[in-house]
């Protein structure tokens, strides 16, 4: 039988600090770009009073950037939708900040709610409408940041367009 205890084996716990990691100034992950998210969502008074509502198209502003990403904030007045889309080689999240917008992919439909939040791959194809009487505001991350969003207008192949977050 072994006899080495614990410490012997994993050293001294107040001598752990050199182990940890030093916390990341940027996100890197999947789980930390949704933290993210979940944070700036969280801090109301970092984007509540930036909002606007523009009936003629949505609204989008570029609340942050970081080294190999963008954080959008965008607004959706009722019946305004992003179009059929995907965002080129970014990865993103999508989070519900008020109203509530539907979401359309190949696999469905789905209602998003405040706080609701959807994680995506590169390449990955939906619309996004406001379907609601209310208005909608969004926040988006993607990672690398946008450079392409090519519209799906049906299920022919993709043609590109200038990068409007949706």
């Amino acid at each position: 039988m072994n006899s080495d205890s614990d410490l012997q084996i994993a050293g001294d716990i107040l001598e752990v600090q050199h182990l940890l990691q030093p916390a990341r100034e940027h996100p890197s992950t999947v789980s930390e770009f949704v933290g993210l998210a979940r944070s700036i969502a969280a801090d109301r008074a970092r984007w509540a009073d930036i909002v606007r509502y523009d009936s003629a198209s949505r609204w989008y502003h570029r609340l942050h950037q970081g080294p190999g990403y963008e954080v959008w904030l965008l607004s959706w007045v009722p019946g305004q939708g992003s179009g059929r889309h995907d965002h080129g080689l970014s990865a993103g999240v999508l989070t519900v900040l008020e109203g509530e917008l539907t979401e359309h992919t190949e696999r469905g439909t789905r209602s998003l709610g405040a706080g609701a939040q959807r994680s995506f791959a590169p390449g990955y194809v939906h619309e996004v409408v406001n379907d609601s009487l209310e208005p909608a505001v969004s926040l988006h991350i993607y990672y690398p940041g946008l450079t392409e969003m090519p519209m799906h207008p049906s299920q022919s192949a993709p043609t590109a367009v200038s990068a409007v977050p949706a």
